[in-house]
């Protein structure tokens, strides 16, 4: 299977210093703060592979469950799912703000077509768990040599 991999343009740059980091070298600039992670509109997500299907398990702490849009195609898997903002009451003033409101994306391909219709989907605990078959290859079968 094809290992998935988070890339951040920054994280290179963080390593330019071992004793600083990237938010080191703007703090003197502008008092605001930084966020942490510069690649917040993606989805992380944790993909295995068992003989049958394909599990993947996508993080998406706080989002209902009607805003998480899934689609199967081939063997190309789209997760996309909206991140809404609380609303601010009142005579409050944000001190920091590092949680990501917004659209956030995410799609891979697995190695094998799946069964897009007969995907099973749970969310529970800010956790999308998505089952998908993969697809049966039913003329394949072993031949003997006699």
């Amino acid at each position: 299977m094809n290992a998935l991999s988070r890339w951040s343009p920054f994280k290179n740059l963080a390593r330019i210093d071992p004793s600083s980091s990237f938010e080191d070298l703007f703090r003197g600039l502008g008092g605001r703060l930084l966020p942490r992670d510069f690649d917040a509109a993606s989805i992380p997500v944790d993909v295995t592979e068992k003989e049958k299907s394909y599990v993947v398990k996508a993080q998406l702490p706080g989002v209902d469950k009607k805003d998480i849009d899934i689609s199967v195609q081939g063997n190309q898997v789209s997760i996309s799912a909206e991140f809404k903002r609380e609303e601010k009451h009142e005579g409050e003033q944000e001190i920091c703000v590092e949680s990501y409101y917004g659209k956030a994306y995410r799609a891979f391909t697995l190695p094998d077509e799946l069964e897009g219709t007969k995907a099973e989907a749970h969310y529970a605990n800010g956790v999308l768990t998505l089952t998908v078959p993969k697809k049966r290859n039913g003329d394949a079968r072993r031949i003997a040599v006699t």
